[in-house]
């Protein structure tokens, strides 16, 4: 019986190297005995509608670009009934969740492994009507990823970000919320809050807390309370980045459903691309939601 793979990928992402590897994937996809299908995205929005009208066709869906891509082909698959497994071949910038998951940064390894890979269920994340795969945040810095240019993360790469964030830190934004979980319920000023489903942000391993787990059902929450001074603002960015918690000006959790209410509408950004702009959000965690064709480590 013939086996069908649609291979869905971003020309653009990272340094646009799936151009130098496109052929040899392909021919690895077709030595393993699937009929490839390949579509290049040619704007956003492309992945996730290439996959809504089209996935039902094929038994493997094979995405290659950054995280934003992987996020619309998710997205895609969440809206259909009948869900098939989904390939990943990391080619942006950062590619938290293929670090996550250890997925191979070498693109002809990463597509190696898909066809000698095991499908395995994977949490995802509903953000009132949306999607996301790993992170739903808002606050310090989180607006940088969509604001820099795409040819500005494929020359500086991590650097960009950094550099982009570093001209607004005399403007820091901060919201006032009420945060509603299981576990807690808490009302204050914010400068950053995070939700993920990953042991790796903006490229930092480590910073989401420790055993992380993709698929028990919980997101990993963090909110940054508004700091007084530059001392206290460092000192919270140190603590971060070592994960030592300082509960003074910092809440982590566990939690399966979180409601955020805000004064005022706040931007979010959702696996590092816009996700736009909410005063109230809920954010649920959909039980192994999604089947992930990963390395298999036997």
């Amino acid at each position: 019986m013939e086996r069908k793979l649609l291979f869905v990928y971003n020309p653009h992402a990272g340094k646009a190297q799936i151009r130098s590897n496109l052929l040899d994937i392909i021919d690895i996809f077709t030595k393993a005995g699937y009929t490839v299908t390949a579509r290049p995205t040619q704007k956003q929005g492309d992945a996730k509608e290439a996959v809504i009208n089209r996935s039902g066709d094929y038994e493997l869906v094979v995405c290659s670009g950054g995280d934003g891509t992987l996020d619309e082909v998710v997205t895609g698959m969440m809206q259909r009934t009948d869900r098939i497994p989904i390939g990943y071949v990391p080619a942006g910038t950062t590619n938290d969740f293929a670090r996550s998951l250890k997925i191979s940064s070498n693109m002809q390894k990463a597509a190696m492994d898909i066809v000698m890979g095991k499908d395995q269920g994977f949490d995802v994340g509903s953000f009132n009507d949306d999607i996301f795969v790993y992170i739903a945040a808002f606050g310090l810095f989180t607006d940088v990823p969509y604001e820099t240019k795409q040819q500005i993360k494929n020359v500086l790469g991590h650097l960009a970000y950094l550099l982009e964030g570093a001209k607004r830190i005399s403007a820091i934004p901060c919201y006032h919320l009420r945060v509603s979980s299981d576990e807690m319920t808490v009302e204050g000023d914010y400068l950053f809050g995070m939700v993920t489903n990953s042991s790796s942000v903006g490229g930092f391993t480590g910073i989401t807390g420790k055993n992380v787990d993709l698929s028990d059902g919980l997101f990993e929450v963090t909110l940054i309370k508004m700091p007084y001074n530059m001392i206290e603002l460092n000192l919270i960015v140190t603590s971060l980045l070592g994960r030592k918690i300082h509960s003074d000006y910092m809440h982590c959790f566990k939690t399966r459903r979180i409601t955020i209410e805000a004064d005022e509408m706040i931007p979010w950004t959702l696996d590092g691309e816009y996700g736009g702009k909410h005063k109230d959000v809920t954010i649920q965690n959909e039980y192994k939601g999604l089947r992930l064709r990963i390395p298999d480590k036997k």
